[in-house]
């Protein structure tokens, strides 16, 4: 009789009704119906005084705040500013509804700078209400991300004292006097293969430059038919750059040129031969060298080096290695102004860390901070107070150690306090002369609240806004539940989330659908206050209860915890995933760990199709979008990062293609035509492997479409996926659903 309740319940799942609430959430619970929220401030430069925007009912007011006296006011007349764009664009602009684009204020000269309606404007705020046209915005090709900067194109430089200009012609360096505009050449060894950069430094002391000569490697082009352009019948073909792992790469080497003896100081590379990147190089205060940093192939050597202007020696300031890799996206470097001390961030004890090196003797001088907790990022050195402002999480026992608290310690690592006190994800905002800051915080289950605090005590200030959320309680929102448990290990706690369908019964029987994202450098569960989660929310009220959880392999927890990824991304934390989904069935029965799917996009499309190559004993079906199946079809950096370099039988070990042919579970596949992140080849050769193992799966292809989940016609597809996979019902026909 229980069996016979539990499908009856479960039947009523799925149904068009269930579609329609579905879809109408997006509406239901839009950001738009959180006021008093979203609060990013602009300190005005060299004042006490900041800017943001107000989310009304009425609709945006743009407001400033005295921080000294905690007066708040209208930044502008907001009604007549409206009158005036509208008189000077013909357009219909309403107070309420005013946007401006890139607004920054000129205290002393009462002006407000802004782009509106594709146009510079300037409006007089203190006087009389003048409004200025200042010109169409120039149309500015942007480099797209994937593309390397050959360092061709920039504009001369002029020496600091005026007396020179340098740039490239030919592929070699040049000087011209600012007097008499005679031109000399400094280098004559620059070619098409092996040419100086663009990019030349000045030393303080305008008598040296500095640039790199670069050695040029071929480059690896990706290729996209657009099968459907808006704009004509044929289709078109469009070329992208685009390294892939094992590439071969440019080669950099740091030259310095005396202006007036001509003399150049072409260093050994022996301390940075086996590129992966070379960043610098800079300048030295006393003209007496440069600095550079060098990333070794496979990430194991990490060297800032120093280049003697002097005598063409190089040394090493900082060695970072590593048995896996030296997370160089964290990296972290402060020259102080004494010329003998860097900041520099490091994960060498397990965590990651400030550290106060001597410059001249190439070694840490002593550890700034310390702990079983990891620094995230510095917003300010103070150099004159000998203090340093940074955001960190897991320093408060207890608490989720994700939450990003900001803190405030002495450069002797002395005194540390928490300039954030209250619980919850924090984003802060220093002043310029570092005493006042703005806090924002929220949880998922926390409304977001801001105040102004006292950046030396952290002491609340003013408070400035507080979430008001009683449009979305109305409408039935329920915060995600933050759920703990222990993972692989049986000790580590992992932390995630569960999304319950707004019509729950607890006396039903729920299918699990996870979400997944685990890409290694970062953490993705949600922590601050978000009203519709566009890829979990709606979803659940099909009749699912979706979870989402960091595993093994993620960030910010301690070095030992990311590793788990190195040479190993076919794992994605999935034990951890697989420990705490349990976890959480056991504690709530109505959750059915028998049958869980998987959904995920990129590298968690990749890991989608993974669970259910690798572990289909629990996981029963997947959906995959854009997945990066093949590390060794995807970008260089994130790949040689995490997988290592030489690329080696670890890739093929990890591959969805060369795995394929142990699927056992429905799989559905997405691609948009136009991915221009992930080679949607990574997909087709899927594709490949799995018609050639004769598989039984589903392929969606997204005309047009770059980066994607699926858009909305994908979204429908993953749907009806599960709905037929894990609720074992016939989806309503798509005309039913209005």
């Amino acid at each position: 009789m229980a069996f016979a309740c539990v499908c009856g319940q479960t039947f009523a799942q799925g149904t068009a009704e269930d579609y329609r609430r579905a879809y109408a959430l997006r509406d239901k619970y839009s950001a738009s119906k959180v006021y008093y929220s979203g609060v990013r401030p602009s300190w005005i430069a060299r004042t006490d005084s900041f800017w943001y925007v107000r989310n009304t009912p009425e609709g945006r007011v743009y407001v400033v705040v005295d921080a000294g006296t905690q007066q708040r006011t209208d930044l502008f007349n907001h009604k007549a500013l409206a009158e005036a764009l509208a008189k000077a664009t013909g357009k219909d602009v309403k107070p309420g509804a005013l946007y401006l684009d890139r607004l920054s204020v000129d205290k002393a000269g009462g002006c407000l700078n802004f782009v509106f309606n594709n146009h510079n404007w300037r409006y007089n705020i203190a006087g009389d209400g003048k409004l200025d046209d200042c010109g169409e915005l120039p149309k500015v090709k942007q480099r797209h991300w994937m593309e390397v900067d050959d360092e061709k194109d920039a504009e001369p430089v002029t020496s600091p004292d005026g007396r020179y200009t340098a740039f490239v012609r030919e592929n070699n360096i040049w000087v011209r006097e600012t007097a008499t505009g005679k031109e000399r050449q400094l280098s004559i060894d620059g070619t098409l293969g092996n040419y100086y950069s663009a990019y030349i430094r000045w030393s303080p002391d305008g008598k040296k430059v500095a640039a790199c000569k670069i050695r040029p490697a071929e480059k690896r082009y990706v290729y996209y038919v657009e099968s459907s352009p808006s704009d004509q019948l044929q289709p078109k073909l469009h070329k992208q750059e685009y390294a892939k792992p094992g590439d071969e790469l440019r080669f950099k080497v740091p030259c310095i040129f005396d202006v007036e003896t001509g003399r150049a100081i072409v260093p050994s590379t022996e301390l940075f031969g086996s590129q992966y990147d070379l960043w610098g190089p800079d300048w030295s205060a006393d003209s007496r060298s440069v600095t550079f940093e060098y990333n070794q192939r496979g990430h194991q050597v990490y060297r800032v080096l120093e280049l003697s202007a002097e005598t063409g020696a190089v040394r090493t300031l900082i060695e970072e290695t590593s048995k896996t890799y030296v997370n160089y996206p964290m990296r972290y470097r402060y020259d102080l102004s004494d010329g003998r001390h860097i900041i520099w961030a490091s994960e060498r004890d397990n965590y990651n860390h400030l550290y106060m090196y001597d410059r001249a003797k190439g070694k840490v001088a002593w550890q700034i901070t310390k702990g079983k907790w990891y620094v995230r990022s510095v917003i300010k050195v103070d150099e004159k107070n000998r203090q340093i402002y940074f955001s960190a999480n897991g320093v408060v026992p207890g608490e989720d150690p994700y939450l990003i608290r900001y803190y405030r310690i002495g450069f002797d690592g002395k005194n540390m306090t928490c300039l954030t006190p209250v619980e919850g994800m924090h984003e802060a905002w220093l002043s310029d002369d570092a005493r006042y800051l703005v806090d924002t915080y929220s949880m998922v289950d926390k409304a977001p609240v801001a105040v102004l605090r006292d950046a030396a005590t952290g002491k609340e200030i003013m408070p400035l806004e507080t979430a008001d959320i009683s449009r979305l309680l109305a409408e039935g929102w329920k915060a995600p539940e933050v759920f703990t448990a222990k993972g692989r290990d049986g000790k580590t706690d992992m932390w995630g989330i569960i999304i319950r369908p707004t019509n729950f019964d607890p006396s039903k029987k729920y299918p699990v659908l996870e979400y997944i994202y685990q890409g290694p450098g970062n953490q993705y569960v949600p922590k601050t206050f978000i009203p519709y989660n566009w890829y979990m929310s709606s979803i659940a009220e099909l009749g699912f209860i979706v979870v989402m959880v960091d595993g093994m392999g993620t960030s910010f927890r301690s070095r030992e915890f990311e590793n788990m990824c190195y040479k190993n991304l076919k794992d994605a934390g999935l034990p951890d995933h697989i420990a705490w989904i349990k976890a959480a069935a056991q504690k709530y029965p109505y959750m059915d760990a028998d049958n869980v799917g998987i959904f995920g996009c990129s590298a968690g499309g990749q890991e989608a199709m993974g669970a259910v190559l690798f572990h289909p004993e629990f996981y029963k079906a997947a959906y995959s979008a854009c997945g990066c199946h093949d590390n060794r079809m995807d970008k260089i950096w994130w790949n040689e990062l995490w997988m290592g370099y030489p690329v080696g039988e670890q890739y093929k070990e990890c591959s969805n293609v060369d795995n394929a042919h142990l699927l056992s579970r429905p799989l559905m596949l997405v691609v948009g035509e136009l991915d221009d992140n992930v080679d949607p080849a990574s997909t087709m050769q899927v594709v490949n492997a799995l018609e050639k193992a004769g598989k039984d799966f589903e392929l969606v292809v997204i005309p047009g479409a770059h980066h994607t989940m699926g858009e909305d016609y994908g979204e429908h597809k993953r749907y009806d996926f599960f709905v037929r996979n894990l609720l074992k019902k016939t989806p309503p026909a798509w005309s039913e659903i209005k």
